[in-house]
C-alpha cells in the first residue's frame, strides 16, 4: 500500500480555498444572526475580523491535522471519520462562555455553533479532493485467513 504523493500547489489551494469559502459561508449566518437581533459588538465572533481569523486558522490547523493523519495512520478513513465529528462537537465548547456575556443571546451563540459545522462542511470535501485517503491499511496479523484446504 503506497501513499499517493500530494502535490504542494493543490494542497495550499485546496486550504486557500477553504479558507475563503467557509468565511463565505460564516458570513452568511452571521448576516442572518445579526438580522435576527444577534448583537456583534456583544458575540464578537459574528464580526468578520472575528470568523475570518478563526476560520483561517481552523482550516489551517485541520489541513495540516489531516494531512498527518493520511500519512501516518493505518487506518486514516476510520481515524477522521471519528475525529472530525469529535472534534467539531468539542469545538462547541469555545462557543458555552459567550452565552455568560453581558447582552449575549441563544441565537448568538447558537450561529457561532452554527460556523463551526459551515467550515467543516467545507473543508471536509475540499481535503478529500486534495488529500485524498488511501484505502485502510492493515498488519499481516490483523488479516483473517481461510483455513487450509478450504
Amino acid at each position: 500500500m503506497t501513499i499517493e504523493k500530494l502535490h504542494r500547489g493543490q494542497v495550499v489551494l485546496g486550504t486557500v480555498a477553504a479558507a475563503v469559502l467557509g468565511s463565505a459561508g460564516n458570513a452568511l449566518v452571521s448576516w442572518v444572526a445579526r438580522s435576527l437581533g444577534s448583537d456583534p459588538q456583544v458575540i464578537q465572533g459574528l464580526q468578520p475580523k472575528g470568523y475570518v481569523v478563526l476560520t483561517t486558522l481552523g482550516v489551517i490547523v485541520g489541513a495540516v491535522v489531516w494531512a498527518r493523519i493520511r500519512r501516518r495512520s493505518e487506518r486514516p478513513r476510520a481515524v477522521l471519520r471519528k475525529l472530525v465529528p469529535t472534534v467539531v462537537g468539542v469545538s462547541f465548547l469555545a462557543d458555552v462562555p459567550v452565552f455568560f456575556l453581558d447582552g449575549a443571546d441563544v441565537l448568538g451563540v447558537f450561529a457561532l455553533m452554527v460556523m463551526h459545522v459551515v467550515v467543516a462542511v467545507i473543508a471536509v470535501p475540499i481535503f478529500r479532493r486534495v488529500m485524498p485517503l488511501t484505502e485502510d491499511r492493515t498488519s499481516p496479523t490483523d488479516e483473517v485467513h481461510a483455513p487450509l484446504g478450504a
